[in-house]
């Protein structure tokens, strides 16, 4: 029977909460025994990534008994493995420096409300210009893979995707960083992990993650998307919105093994899960304009 190595992969820009500790606790429990279970912290955001969040998610995974079955690793220390990467594809001929804004990409959508998708302003540019912060773009036209990619849910069977959702991706930033979606791959790749367990509101970039995953001649893994846990308000939990986080419970005195233990027996699919802070309940229906039904706007 083949190994089952998963991951799990946050960002220390802030501190965990329960939906952390669900995945984590999802991905823990399908992992093979003993060492199976890997922790990649995403650190390659440079503006808001801390050294003090590391530390806490650090403690939060000793709490819940999630602890690694190998040392962490650290998504900025690969540099040089994302770099390689980006080098491969550029021989190719299959990216292009992009010059363009935020700013100037949304004036470029005919209408307003219609998405952001890069319209392709610079495509075709091969060679970076002189003096001018640039990105490197992935053209999906010219890697004569189809946009439409397919991949192995563990619970929901085969499923597909266009890889085109953003347009022609970002896979190196101008602050001279891997992007999310390259990073990812190779580093999955790097730590060999063979199921990649995560919330289902990332499915929709697994697409492209499946072409890049081909361009590189990576390993594919299996994926499960699992379901959410919401606030009060029926909306994802969501670090910017300040929910109650682990390190709070951790404080409490609550049981952090007990928890991770009720995470990982949940059901992984399924509707999305409601979380007031103390329990877990049917996630409230939220009605159009954005407040839970039976509560006032």
């Amino acid at each position: 029977m083949a190994s089952c190595i998963t991951r799990f992969a946050p960002s220390p820009t802030g501190l965990l909460h329960v939906g952390h500790a669900f995945s984590a606790a999802q991905a823990w429990a399908r992992a093979d025994r003993p060492g199976g279970f890997r922790l990649r912290i995403e650190d390659i955001d440079r503006t808001r990534c801390r050294p003090e969040f590391i530390t806490a998610l650090l403690d939060d995974l000793a709490w819940l008994g999630l602890e690694p079955g190998a040392p962490p690793l650290r998504q900025s220390a690969g540099h040089h493995r994302h770099r390689a990467a980006l080098e491969r594809l550029r021989a190719q001929g299959l990216l292009y420096a992009c010059t363009c804004t935020r700013a100037a990409q949304a004036a470029a959508v005919p209408h307003p409300g219609e998405g952001t998708a890069y319209p392709g302003t610079c495509r075709g540019r091969r060679d970076p210009p002189p003096a001018i912060p640039f990105a490197w773009r992935l053209d999906l036209a010219g890697t004569g893979l189809g946009l439409w990619q397919g991949w192995q849910d563990e619970q929901a069977g085969p499923r597909a995707g266009r890889a085109d959702l953003g347009g022609d991706p970002v896979l190196w930033r101008k602050d001279d960083g891997p992007a999310y979606h390259l990073a990812c791959v190779i580093d999955d790749a790097h730590q060999g992990v063979s199921l990649v367990v995560r919330g289902r509101d990332l499915e929709p970039w697994t697409a492209l993650q499946r072409l890049l995953q081909r361009l590189l001649g990576l390993p594919e893994p299996r994926y499960l998307h699992h379901r959410l846990i919401l606030g009060p308000d029926g909306r994802r939990l969501a670090k910017r919105d300040r929910p109650v986080t682990l390190a709070a419970l951790r404080a409490s005195g609550a049981d952090g093994r007990a928890l991770a233990r009720q995470l990982s027996e949940l059901p992984a699919t399924g509707p999305d899960l409601g979380w007031d802070g103390a329990a877990f309940a049917p996630a409230p229906t939220v009605v159009p304009g954005g407040a839970p039904a039976g509560q006032g706007a």
